[in-house]
């Protein structure tokens, strides 16, 4: 399944990109979805404690909660956000 991955802030800036196409299985856990992310941009492994994703704009912790993707999807990769 090919999905838009989104970079946003500090995520973007590690990656070096703001946006890549991935090809992943159907279902997958956040958690191994952002392990094959890192895997391909390891510099992102220094905000793995403090980022989040939003899949189809609905935000999803990482961990073992399983992803059925469709075709298309966007996965953004939204890093912590200071301001105030």
């Amino acid at each position: 399944r090919q999905v838009s991955v989104l970079y946003f802030a500090r995520s973007a800036e590690l990656a070096g990109l703001r946006c890549e196409t991935l090809s992943v299985p159907r279902q997958i856990t956040a958690l191994q979805l952002w392990e094959e992310i890192v895997r391909l941009h390891p510099r992102l492994a220094v905000i793995r404690d403090q980022v989040v994703f939003a899949v189809r704009q609905e935000y999803v912790l990482l961990g073992d909660q399983l992803l059925v993707l469709q075709p298309g999807d966007e996965v953004a990769i939204i890093p912590p956000i200071s301001g105030g």
